[in-house]
């Protein structure tokens, strides 16, 4: 949530910043219910000094034995005035509330300007693509061979979206997730095993509701959503608390299932793992001090770079330009990794800055120092990494004329085996 003092004094640049993001917010509009607020608030101040006169000519009156009947009149007539004004202002701010609720975050200074992904930039490309003596097999065909997955039983199951891994598939995916939360964890990130379950206030506070409300699964008898990512339940970790200064930065990690319908992605490619609506994902969650909020994201992109360096996945790093931008965030990187058989790039992590426009939404505060005025913590986080695409990636990259699949090297200790056929 933006801060309103800022919209206040800054109108002509938190229009330009939400146009830049392909969405339209009447600013003129809600900020005429912010003059309505004050005004309301002001003429309250100055019916309850009245009230509070009246109130003491009314002792004043009693105390000398005097009639009161008309001061206590006014004084009713006053009260009554000032509830009116109360419940106008109720109106007032909730409508102000949800006009607030549906803007963006505001890029930064240093996201380009664009419409959409064809104009975000690609800051640098890492790996070596692999050359084959062979014509590569896509995830598919390689799964299917080799028993490790099965799309269609899960059809069966579930629907269309739902992966179902077997055997060695399943050992593999879960090797991949030990691997990258330990990555992370040896680093001084803090694991967290959080609910896959959410109630709507914790949506509304990482900036999911009410934006991306028909992308989420809902389940209406007990108001709960189901996450679409681990952000918002690590996120939501510290709301409504005050941080010390002195105990961040706080970094955190955790691995859940995510659910997403896709609800607007018709049409997309969704064969196999490039497209589900149930995923694994380890999640990394930074709280800030806003100073250092930018270099935190950098680093955050390091440690993705890091893990796909040691699983050797060829990988390249996009910055998102202002219509490619979440709601939330004032920065992103993509991060995607190569797929041989597709021929292109898939993303499989992205790592976002939210300064402080999550923690305003979730009243989380942190003090400088004793004494020190309360502040608006800032919030980051990335996919450290999600694994359905990253699996695509490292499958092809590692199979065999022969159809098998070598395991990467950094996974084998969990796996307890090189190679899959």
């Amino acid at each position: 949530m933006l801060d309103m003092k800022y919209i206040r004094e800054n109108p002509d640049k938190v229009k330009a910043g939400i146009k830049s993001k392909k969405v339209e917010i009447d600013i003129d509009g809600l900020l005429e219910l912010d003059k309505k607020r004050r005004d309301i608030l002001s003429e309250v101040e100055v019916l309850k000094a009245e009230r509070n006169k009246a109130t003491n000519l009314i002792a004043e009156l009693k105390r000398n034995k005097q009639n009161a009947d008309d001061a206590v009149l006014k004084s009713r007539e006053i009260g009554d005035k000032i509830v009116g004004y109360d419940n106008e202002l109720r109106d007032v701010e909730k409508n102000i509330k949800d006009i607030m609720m549906t803007i963006p975050n505001l890029p930064h200074e240093s996201v380009p300007v664009g419409k959409d992904a064809e104009d975000n930039i690609t800051v640098r490309e890492c790996g070596k693509k692999r050359d084959f003596t062979f014509t590569p097999k896509d995830h598919i065909q390689l799964t299917e061979k080799l028993g490790i997955m099965d799309f269609k039983r899960a059809s069966r199951m579930s629907g269309s979206g739902f992966p179902l891994y077997v055997g060695k598939g399943a050992a593999l995916e879960r090797a991949l997730i030990n691997y990258m939360l330990e990555y992370h964890i040896k680093d001084g990130f803090v694991e967290i095993m959080p609910p896959i379950v959410t109630l709507p206030h914790s949506m509304e506070g990482t900036g999911q509701l009410p934006k991306m409300k028909e992308d989420m699964y809902y389940c209406e008898k007990d108001d709960l959503y189901l996450i679409p990512t681990a952000e918002v339940t690590i996120t939501n970790f510290h709301r409504e608390e005050t941080l010390h200064g002195d105990n961040l930065p706080l970094y955190y990690v955790g691995y859940t299932p995510c659910f997403r319908r896709e609800a607007g992605s018709y049409g997309k490619e969704t064969k196999g793992l490039l497209r589900v609506h149930q995923f694994n994902k380890v999640e990394m969650v930074k709280f800030v001090k806003p100073e250092t909020s930018y270099d935190e994201l950098e680093s955050m992109v390091k440690r993705v770079e890091g893990i796909l360096n040691e699983l050797k996945i060829p990988y390249r790093i996009l910055l998102l330009c202002t219509g490619d931008l979440s709601f939330g965030a004032a920065k992103c990187y993509d991060v995607e990794t190569w797929s041989p058989a597709e021929n292109k790039y898939l993303e499989a992590s992205s790592c976002s800055n939210f300064v402080d426009f999550q923690a305003r939404r979730m009243d989380l505060r942190y003090r400088p120092e004793a004494g020190a005025k309360l502040e608006y913590v800032h919030t980051l986080n990335g996919s450290g990494l999600a694994t359905s695409r990253l699996m695509v990636s490292i499958m092809e990259h590692y199979q065999n004329e022969d159809g098998s699949i070598t395991v990467p090297e950094v996974l084998r200790k969990y796996t307890g085996f090189d190679v899959i056929k």
